[in-house]
């Protein structure tokens, strides 16, 4: 398959040019920072030029294009240039999604204070907050809606020079949280959009579910079974509590989580915990301790799909898929709901059309 690369100015989404790409790896992910990367030919000195103009790294907006749709969309960081001898060169582009400007990139620089605010409006005051300084807004629309009817209080302080994008993680990993990414589309219009979208508890798009089939569009599947980092017993800790610089300092510790069910039906006791050290109120830090619990109780069995892509490209990021598989493993057959958290684009190679490793959740 054939893709075009657009690259724009961050700040304005100018067009800057369309260039050839090829070598395309992509990722897309919920509660992560995908990547991106490909090789732009550099065959003469005219390209070489178009290249030098159209690509600063820090300072450009990519956007992955097939057939016109917008397949990704980020921030370019990295070019590595190459000599392929002759004369001629390579470019190699590297990008991270636009989410990466927000967990990396922008601190908060001021003392923020939300009091009773619903946990979404939070999230969207940080993003609104980062955009209003001087040369910080990336063009990222912001919606007003949904809300999750969650009341959280919050303190950011400037001293802790805290990253926006990891705040936004942390208020959302909390009990009772949610999850946030920055979705890039071209709407019928042509005109390309960023949009902060939320989702309480999760992300959910679309109201069918994709069907995918062993055999048929689905070449392979994984299950990992792994207990390495289960655990049935935790404590979480957050901010020193000790405000007497000359004497020892010490944690503030959340409720110790156990486990007593898993202990009876035999299971060890496996201890985890986890640090918070901006948390300073204890019912806040129980909620966090709470939560990594729960996501480390059990080892949860979720297939890595890998599957042809077709013309109609991959299902959006928060659809519902139903997966039917027949093999040995399944000889009667099984099928299996799930939700799609995450993509991973291989390039085609000779033999091989272009295929997806899909990041599955159990729905």
């Amino acid at each position: 398959m054939s893709y075009e690369l657009l690259a724009c100015d961050l700040r304005s989404d100018t067009l800057m040019d369309r260039l050839p790409v090829t070598g395309v790896t992509a990722e897309d992910y919920i509660g992560k920072t995908g990547s991106f990367s490909g090789t732009i030919p550099v065959p003469d000195r005219a390209m070489a030029a178009r290249v030098t103009d159209a690509l600063i790294p820090g300072r450009t907006a990519l956007w992955l294009l097939q057939d016109g749709g917008v397949v990704w969309s980020g921030i370019q960081w990295t070019e590595i240039v190459a000599s392929a001898g002759r004369g001629s060169a390579s470019v190699q582009v590297q990008a991270a999604g636009c989410e990466s400007y927000f967990r990396d990139h922008r601190q908060i620089v001021d003392t923020l204070v939300a009091t009773g605010e619903d946990q979404l409006d939070i999230a969207r005051d940080l993003i609104n907050y980062a955009q209003a300084k001087a040369g910080g807004h990336i063009g990222v629309e912001v919606p007003a809606t949904p809300v999750s009817g969650v009341l959280r209080d919050r303190t950011y302080l400037v001293y802790d020079l805290a990253y926006v994008g990891r705040r936004i993680d942390e208020l959302a990993s909390t009990e009772g949280g949610f999850e946030w990414r920055i979705n890039a589309y071209r709407d019928p219009d042509g005109a390309r959009h960023r949009v902060l979208q939320l989702g309480y508890p999760t992300i959910r798009v679309g109201s069918a579910d994709t069907i995918l089939d062993l055999p048929g569009q689905v070449v392979s599947y994984r299950e990992t079974r792994d207990a390495t980092v289960q655990a049935n017993a935790w404590i979480s800790r957050g901010a020193s509590i000790n405000s007497n610089l000359a004497a020892a300092s010490y944690p503030l510790l959340s409720t110790a989580l156990t486990t007593p069910s898993d202990y009876a039906i035999g299971w060890p006791r496996l201890d985890g915990s986890s640090d918070y050290s901006s948390v300073t109120d204890q019912a806040t830090l129980d909620q966090h301790a709470s939560a990594d619990l729960a996501r480390q109780v059990r080892p949860v069995v979720i297939p890595q799909v890998t599957v042809r892509v077709g013309p109609e490209g991959l299902p959006p990021l928060g659809s519902m898929i139903r997966l039917r598989i027949e093999d040995v493993w399944n000889p009667a057959g099984r099928t299996t709901r799930h939700r799609l958290v995450g993509w991973r684009l291989q390039p085609e190679e000779r033999g091989r059309g272009e295929i997806a490793d899909l990041y599955l959740e159990v729905a």
